[in-house]
Order: C-alpha cells, then sequence, then structure tokens
C-alpha cells in the first residue's frame, strides 16, 4: 500500500481561519430562489414563504455568508422592483437566464430570510446596467438611518431598523462577454472606483469587492486584474475570483486534482494584484473573495436556458453530484484553506437546487447531495489556524496537469481547546494510500475521529430516496502509537481527522 507522511506545528500558521471562507451564494436563477429557499406553499414555510426545512440544512451546513442576488442575474436587476406590497410588484424578463422574474423575493425578504439562516448579507450592485447613483441609492434603502427618500421608504415597507449591509461586490464578472453591459477593464475599473467612492461617502464601514476574471482560461486573465486595479485599487478591499471545475472527456483522474487549477488561479491573481501594489507603492493589501467555486458541468443538458419562452424558475443547473464530485469540492475547500492568507473569503455557488449542495422538490421533499458533507465538515471543524503542513505523498500521472501528489491535505489547529482537525483527500482512482501523521508537536493527544466519505463507485449520486447513502462514516482503519497516527485514505476519498488534548 502507498505511504504518505504530514508533518504538523503548531508554530507554523498560514494565518487565522477565516469564517468568510465558508460563505455561499443565492442568485435569482432557476429554482434556487423560488421552490427553493421561497415556497409558500410547502408544509414546513413560515409567515414569509421561507421552508424550514431548507433553513435547518442551510444551518446545518454552517456557512457565514450568502452572495445575493447575482451572479449574471445583477447586471439587468433593477433592485426597487423587489420592494413594497408584493401585489404590486412588476415582473421584469430576465436576460441572463432568459426566464422572468417575478420580485415576489427582494432585499427585504432576502434579509429577512439571512436573519432566520444566521447568515452575514453580501449584496451585489448592478454595474451592467446601472452606475454609481443606483449603487448609492441601494446603500441608502438597506442601510440609512431615516430621513432620506429611500432610508424612509425602507422604513415604511416595514424595516424600521438599518439594515447595517457591510459587504459588498462591485458588479458581477464584468470582464465576460456574456455580461449585461460587459466592459473592458479600463472602463469597470473607473466605474468601480467612483461606485465605491461614493458608497463610502454614504458609509464607511463597508468591506468592497471589484471584479477579477471569471476564470483562469478567459483571455484577459491577468491583464485584467492589473487594469482594474490601477483605476481602483485604492476603493477597494477585496478582488473577485470565479472558478469552475468539472470531469472533462471521462479524466476522473485529472478531475480528482482540479485543486491544482485553483491553487495556480490563486496564485496567478495574486501575483498579478500585488504587482499593482508595488507599481503604486501602497502599503495597503489586496486579497481575494473567490466568490464563485464548484463543481458544475457547465455543457449538460441541466445548464441549458430554455430558449423560446420566459418561464419564472425554470429546473436549471440541477447537477446531480457523485462521490467524486464531493471528493473535488473537499479538495477545494482544502485549497482555500491553504491560502487563507490571501483568500479572505469565499462562497459556493450555488445554496439550493442551482449546482447546489441542497435540492429540494417544489412543494415537497428536501435533501443533501454528496457534496453538502464536505464543506459542512470543513465548516464545523476549521477552527482557530490553518497550518503550514509538510505533505509528502506518493505521485501519479494526469493527462492535464501532468504528475500531481496522491494525497493533498490542510489543518487547523485551535489555540484555545488545543484542537487538531485534519482534512485530506486521496486522489487515486484504485489504491489506498496509508497517511502518517505526526502529531508529537502537540504534546499528549487523543484521537477524537476519523470519517471518510467513499464508496467503490466514485460516480454514484444519491436522489431523494438514497441521499442516506452517502456521508461521512468512521473509518475504521486507523493506528496511533502515541506520536504518529495512522489511517488508511480509501481511493476517492475525502477523509477528515480530529485530535484532542489528552
Amino acid at each position: 500500500m502507498p505511504h504518505a507522511r504530514l508533518s504538523l506545528d503548531p508554530s507554523f500558521v498560514v494565518a487565522p481561519v477565516s469564517r468568510q471562507t465558508f460563505g455561499t451564494f443565492v442568485e435569482h436563477l432557476g429554482r434556487c430562489v423560488y421552490g427553493g429557499i421561497h415556497d409558500p406553499g410547502h408544509p414546513t414555510a413560515d409567515e414569509d414563504g421561507f421552508r424550514g426545512d431548507v433553513l435547518a440544512f442551510v444551518r446545518e451546513l454552517g456557512i457565514s455568508t450568502v452572495r445575493y442576488p447575482g451572479g449574471n442575474f445583477v447586471s439587468g436587476y433593477r433592485w426597487e422592483d423587489g420592494i413594497g406590497p408584493v401585489d404590486q410588484r412588476p415582473a421584469r424578463r430576465d436576460l441572463a437566464w432568459h426566464s422572468t422574474e417575478p420580485n415576489t423575493v427582494g432585499l427585504d425578504e432576502f434579509v429577512r430570510w439571512a436573519r432566520k439562516a444566521r447568515v452575514e448579507p453580501m449584496m451585489a450592485v448592478n454595474l451592467g446596467t446601472r452606475g454609481v447613483q443606483d449603487a448609492v441609492d441601494l446603500l441608502d434603502y438597506a442601510n440609512g438611518t431615516g430621513g432620506s427618500f429611500h432610508s424612509d421608504l425602507r422604513k415604511r415597507n416595514g424595516a424600521e431598523d438599518p439594515y447595517d449591509i457591510t459587504f459588498w461586490c462591485l458588479g458581477n464578472e464584468m470582464d465576460g462577454p456574456w455580461q449585461i453591459g460587459h466592459k473592458t477593464a479600463r472602463e469597470y475599473g473607473r466605474l468601480a472606483a467612483e461606485t465605491a467612492r461614493a458608497m463610502r461617502m454614504m458609509d464607511d464601514r463597508l468591506t468592497l469587492v471589484a471584479c477579477g476574471s471569471s476564470g483562469s482560461a478567459i483571455e484577459t486573465f491577468g491583464t485584467w486584474e492589473r487594469e482594474v486595479l490601477e483605476e481602483s485599487y485604492d476603493e477597494v478591499d477585496l478582488i473577485s475570483a470565479h472558478g469552475y471545475y468539472w470531469e472533462e472527456n471521462g479524466d476522473l483522474a485529472s478531475f480528482l486534482a482540479s485543486a491544482v487549477e485553483m491553487d495556480h488561479f490563486i496564485e496567478d491573481v495574486v501575483a498579478s494584484v500585488d504587482h499593482v501594489r508595488a507599481a503604486k507603492k501602497r502599503s495597503k493589501r489586496i486579497n481575494i473573495s473567490f466568490d464563485e467555486w464548484n463543481v458544475w458541468y457547465l455543457n449538460g443538458d441541466a445548464s441549458q436556458a430554455p430558449k423560446n419562452d420566459w418561464p419564472v424558475a425554470p429546473t436549471l443547473l440541477e447537477d446531480q453530484y457523485s462521490v467524486a464530485d464531493a471528493v473535488v469540492v473537499g479538495s477545494l475547500l482544502i485549497s482555500l484553506l491553504k491560502h487563507s492568507d490571501r483568500v479572505a473569503s469565499a462562497s459556493l455557488a450555488q445554496l439550493v437546487n442551482v449546482i447546489a449542495p441542497i435540492m429540494t422538490e417544489t412543494g415537497g421533499r428536501s435533501w443533501r447531495q454528496t457534496t453538502f458533507h464536505p464543506f459542512a465538515q470543513a465548516s464545523r471543524f476549521a477552527v482557530g489556524d490553518v497550518l503550514r503542513v509538510e505533505l509528502t505523498a506518493p505521485v501519479h500521472e494526469t493527462a492535464k496537469y501532468g504528475d500531481v501528489p496522491g494525497v493533498d491535505a490542510v489543518a487547523t489547529h485551535d489555540p484555545e481547546t488545543g484542537e487538531v482537525a485534519v482534512f485530506a483527500v486521496n486522489r487515486s482512482l484504485t489504491e489506498p494510500v496509508t497517511i502518517a501523521i505526526d502529531t508529537r508537536a502537540f504534546g499528549e493527544s487523543r484521537l477524537v475521529e476519523a470519517t471518510q466519505l467513499s464508496n467503490p463507485d466514485p460516480y454514484l449520486t444519491v436522489t431523494v430516496d438514497t441521499a442516506d447513502s452517502v456521508a461521512p462514516l468512521a473509518n475504521p482503519d486507523t493506528s496511533w502509537d502515541g506520536t504518529v497516527l495512522s489511517v488508511v485514505l480509501p481511493p476517492v476519498s475525502w477523509n477528515v481527522v480530529r485530535l484532542a488534548r489528552a
């Protein structure tokens, strides 16, 4: 059996774990909102029409922030359509997803939902078809204390207290030719800077995210980051990165190594950002908001928008996720945690039904997809500091990335409780790997648990009737001599090991 070795030391810290790493995304797309989080006819629906079963899953998932309302949707969105009496709100054609938006759920409803879900809203403003004034009006509506038209309008609509939303995205994927209002980097960078300055004049507590590249393969990647930040570096706090990963041409080995691509993407964005910092001679450091990431079968049937009509909440992007998909999601979480010194926040796209960990039947049942589990475990157990680990592992060849380590891992350590969590994936298609975890630097410790998510069939997916068939289970193949903990990682597996003070 191949062997790997992992050395840990609480002195070697990458950065504190950022809770904002465990954000997600709700867009007015498909059945994410209507039939997903909002379903007034559902037996568990509350007075606002929000599904109680979905809210329970959201809390279990352990998310911190939710980006809203898009996504491509936001670049044509008129936020004022979604406020006031619901029966007086206009329906609009959504060009991004060729759907009809009824505006039944808008900002006021979303904030109420976010409070019930115990998450922080991460709002996006429309810089596609709109600009500075509309962003400021939206901010005043959300955060104004009263005495202005928009803050008083919020009060008349039933929300006396300000929403105090401080996390804002300045548009979405403006580098993409598919985006409504697509702009060049210079055009967008200047607009982002102007919008940021105006928003800060109204509220100086804001964290503002500029649009970075919508993928590392897009032609303008690198140049886009540089030119945008040359215009807006002093005005923004973070720059976004978006990355989706999927198996191509049946190449499972390369798919399981997708985090290699994410690692390179993050490192390249950092290089571009720091170039601007050096050229501008600034001490301020801009970090990354990786606010769209997931496995997405972009060219699959589920991702094809309707062509001939404009339905409300059509079934779109409802990928069914396999065991292998869950392992890749886990490996992407490992990548995000390993880069916690520069990745300040992240958003799994999306939360419900649309390439999501939570699925629902409109009016009916709900269930966890396979990808739910690695996210929930990482969110729950990654506490304290991310450690810089030393990993030696067998190498295997992939068609897309060349030679890659067969095992990838990261660890966290909570200085207050002494708890250590190790998150590891085995990328091998056929072979288990024994990983030896050197725990000597932590003194006397005990094993709390070791779990694994795997299956002999890596392509196994779940349905509402079989959802419990794929979940983390206790790993029986562990041994410990007091200083080195040995754990057998099954092929194509996501693994969590937790230690505590003896």
